[in-house]
């Protein structure tokens, strides 16, 4: 994923958020973890119950993933420090700039993002009927949907307990929760609008509909982890935002590529085409449709069909022949690619232009 010189420079950051990921999520539970997260617990609450909450997420953290999330907030952190230490000469920025934290404090908040996103990965299987995750089986295969559904709930709320955590004053910890609980609210927007879409096959969004809630359900991550960055690096509010706003549109471009991955060589860990099971209106089906609005119907029934047959089913293949007939993926490709690359350069560090640039496959740089 990641060049030589990137490697050298960010896996003592990245070693360092997985202990903090290890630590904020254990794998056997202690009455130090348990005094944090829940509080004083009865003595008949056995590890048998808390097991329940905490297996189902910590098997898909181990299953990998990038870590790009918490490790851009760290980045953003970085470069917000520097630049506010700029900008303290100026008294008027100062007094509306936030206390940067120290390096520590910093990767504390890591879990924020990362087990948002583990929660949001679960929720999205169940609600797509999805059998894979990372190459192995959906977690309400494994533990059963109640499981699955409550745990993934269960840690968006444990998310934020290292905001709880946290040695800073009030406003600092005040703006940090308004910022989660804002990209939390926008992050269920973007999903509601994926599953309107797809649970009516006739239904094709807009483009701006559709830019709209991927803005919302995967931009709103990268987001919430440049928000926090630069907040704790001491920029102020609007600042923070703005970044918030470039670090979304990084957000909107690696979902478009994902959707042109997902019908061209497949997903890490899913089969080529999922997409269409789950009636996805991804970018590629909507530029197609534009230019050949006849193949709308023929689109749908070939959604529906594979819906009710599964990834297996010859529907599958034969809607991404027709989607082929159009230069709807390449086109695709060239969008998610240019919305990327346009962005991370306006984020005054070279390790997050490096970080972005190189996680675009070459195929499409």
């Amino acid at each position: 994923m990641y060049t030589t010189i990137m490697d050298m420079q960010l896996t003592q950051r990245l070693d360092k958020i997985e202990e903090i990921l290890n630590r904020a999520l254990p794998e056997h539970t202690n009455s130090n973890w348990q005094n944090i997260s829940f509080g004083e617990l009865k003595t008949c609450i056995t590890d048998e119950h808390l097991t329940n909450l905490i297996t189902p997420n910590k098997n898909l953290i181990t299953l990998g993933g990038k870590r790009w999330r918490p490790l851009f907030l760290i980045l953003c952190y970085e470069m917000a420090k520097k630049l506010s230490s700029v900008s303290t000469a100026k008294a008027s920025t100062a007094a509306a700039a936030f206390t940067a934290l120290t390096e520590d404090q910093a990767y504390s908040l890591t879990p924020l993002v990362e087990f948002v996103h583990t929660a949001s990965l679960i929720h999205d299987d169940i609600e797509d009927s999805a059998d894979l995750r990372r190459g192995k089986p959906a977690a309400h295969i494994t533990y059963g949907l109640d499981t699955a559904l409550n745990a993934a709930t269960w840690l968006y709320f444990e998310a934020p307990v290292c905001i709880n955590s946290l040695e800073a004053d009030e406003k600092t910890k005040l703006r940090l929760y308004q910022i989660y609980t804002n990209e939390l609210r926008r992050l269920h927007l973007g999903q509601a609008m994926d599953i309107y879409w797809h649970k009516n096959p006739s239904a094709f969004p807009t483009q701006e509909q559709y830019t709209s809630m991927v803005k919302c359900k995967t931009g709103t991550l990268a987001s919430l982890a440049a928000k926090i960055g630069c907040t704790t690096g001491g920029l102020d509010q609007k600042a923070s935002d703005d970044y918030g706003k470039i670090a979304a549109e990084i957000g909107i471009g690696f979902q478009i590529i994902d959707d042109v991955i997902n019908l061209t060589t497949g997903n890490a860990g899913k089969k080529r085409g999922d997409d269409i099971v789950e009636g996805k209106k991804s970018l590629p089906v909507l530029l197609h449709v534009q230019s050949k609005p006849n193949d709308k119907s023929k689109i749908a029934e070939l959604m529906e069909t594979a819906a009710k047959e599964g990834i297996d089913s010859p529907a599958v293949e034969t809607c991404i022949s027709l989607l082929q007939t159009s230069n709807c993926i390449e086109a695709a490709a060239v969008q998610g690619r240019d919305l990327i690359l346009k962005n991370c350069k306006l984020f005054d560090s070279e390790l997050i232009k490096e970080l972005f640039t190189a996680m675009i496959p070459k195929k499409f740089i």
